[in-house]
């Protein structure tokens, strides 16, 4: 059993942000088997009930009294005690057994605790996204989209350390990438509102985007107002979404939804983005706190949501930007279609894969499964890859097929992500050594589960066909991207073949 132990805090100065991003990866991992345990300080109830319903372990840090630290940081404060005292309290936290996996998301903690949990944790990643600090880490995750992505983190990780930069590792939960498959780029008039600015919205944001959008005074528009069970305007909001005829959503479970039906969202940035992107929301985004502010200029820059400048936030500067987008639905447009091109929400079964948890489920290919590896290898982009390019005829096929299935020295197996199919992997044997051939499902939307497939595959192998000691894969020249995939699964070159043609 994977053994996965997260450091994270939530509270009115933090926000829910990096709890939740770091639940959505626990319950995958979870689901897939793993024991989850959170180590957290302070942490609202309604978060402690969530981890409970989940059937998660919670190991509460114990308040240091003063709630003051001595620390170097730019968010030294939210730790409300130094590193070090910290680290002592986590370890014995964790002290109970060794964890496979610690991951940590917390602005106040850097290298030195990291290296003072390794007697802990076999291996350690960080997630992060404002790259003010050093790290010791085996995996570093920066979700959000920046315009030097590659260079943020150059020379603040060990120089082995992976990084996993993007929305395309953004960790969102199932609901969005499954509403994901029903969604069209929107078009067409604003019908619809969607208001969320985080779980906590201490500033009460919410309340100037309900000023500014009764002062809109257009008919006919729906509007949705979202906020946390803590939200300190918590009452005076749901009053006067009463009075102008607004639906309020408290810790609503249906987030996904809400968006998918929304023409335009208004609301901050953080993990936010990400999930309106995945549905194609075009949105209006404030900068509610400083580390937002280059997630969010970069992200509108790419084209993938609208942002007024970083000025602070007022009724009018909402009323004035909302009612441009009115007037231009095919900005609205260009944004959901960018939006979806980014990110497709399979980012936290990517994570989850690279932890060594993969979510793809294995099984042997069937005479069912005929028609749709037919169409599938004679795809463009999978016969331009393989060792035949022309296009292979329906009767060859089957013959092809048959002899596979009847042949207890081939195996062919096909992988599935929550119930879609994902690839195709085949593994001929000779004596104690197989050949390893593996393709995606084209057009499938699973690009980059490549390696996930391939090792998902790999664990069959060895519980379903005893005796095998090697593994070779053979790659076409010009196929970078599996080159790229079995040296990215530990496969070693052996040797290299030249061919001249006379």
């Amino acid at each position: 059993m994977m053994r996965v132990a997260f450091r994270c805090d939530a509270s009115i100065q933090i926000g829910s942000g990096h709890f939740m991003r770091c639940l959505t990866l626990a319950d995958t991992l979870k689901k897939k088997g793993a024991l989850i345990r959170f180590v957290s300080r302070n942490l609202p109830e309604y978060l402690r009930d969530m981890l409970v319903a989940k059937g998660m372990e919670f190991a509460a840090l114990k308040n240091e009294g003063s709630g003051t630290c001595d620390g170097d940081l730019r968010h030294s404060h939210w730790l409300e005690t130094s590193q070090l005292q910290d680290v002592q309290n986590t370890i014995q936290a964790l002290s109970d057994q060794i964890w496979d996996w610690l991951v940590v998301d917390h602005y106040a903690l850097d290298a030195r605790w990291e290296s003072g949990m390794r007697m802990q944790a076999k291996h350690i990643m960080v997630i992060d996204d404002i790259a003010d600090r050093q790290h010791d880490c085996d995996v570093l995750l920066d979700q959000n989209f920046y315009e030097n992505m590659q260079g943020r983190y150059t020379g603040k990780v060990p120089v082995d350390c992976r990084l996993l930069l993007g929305p395309r590792y953004a960790l969102l939960r199932d609901e969005f990438w499954q509403l994901r498959e029903h969604i069209k780029p929107r078009t067409g008039p604003i019908k619809r509102i969607m208001v969320f600015f985080g779980g906590v919205d201490a500033d009460n944001y919410t309340g100037l985007a309900i000023k500014a959008l009764s002062g809109l005074g257009i008919k006919g528009i729906h509007v949705d107002i979202v906020i946390g069970a803590v939200h300190p305007q918590r009452a005076q909001i749901e009053r006067e979404c009463v009075v102008q005829g607004y639906s309020c959503h408290v810790q609503t479970t249906h987030m996904a939804e809400l968006m998918a039906v929304a023409d335009l969202a208004i609301g901050a940035g953080g993990s936010a983005c990400w999930e309106r992107c995945c549905l194609g929301l075009p949105a209006l985004s404030i900068c509610v706190a400083d580390n937002q502010c280059k997630q969010i200029s970069n992200a509108a820059n790419a084209g993938l949501l609208y942002a007024p400048s970083c000025d602070r936030a007022t009724v009018e500067l909402i009323w004035d930007h909302t009612k441009a987008l009115f007037e231009n639905s095919s900005l609205l447009n260009l944004i959901s279609v960018s939006a979806l091109n980014t990110v497709d929400g399979k980012g936290v079964f990517r994570v989850a894969g690279i932890l060594g948890m993969s979510c793809i489920e294995i099984r042997l290919a069937t005479e069912n499964d005929s028609q749709k590896l037919f169409e599938w290898r004679n795809h463009p982009t999978i016969r331009s890859v393989s060792r035949t390019n022309d296009l292979i005829d329906w009767k060859v096929h089957c013959s092809w097929f048959a002899s596979i299935l009847s042949d207890k020295d081939r195996t062919l197996l096909i992988g599935y992500l929550e119930n879609k199919p994902v690839g195709v992997v085949r593994f001929d044997k000779d004596g104690d050594v197989v050949e390893v051939s593996i393709y995606l499902v084209p057009e499938g939307g699973y690009a980059g589960q490549g390696r996930n497939l391939l090792l998902s595959a790999e664990r069959w192998l060895q519980a379903n066909r005893l005796g095998i000691k090697r593994i070779r894969a053979t790659v076409l020249n010009g196929n970078s991207a599996s080159h790229r995939l079995f040296s990215g699964a530990d496969y070693q070159l052996e040797m290299v073949t030249y061919i001249k043609e006379v």
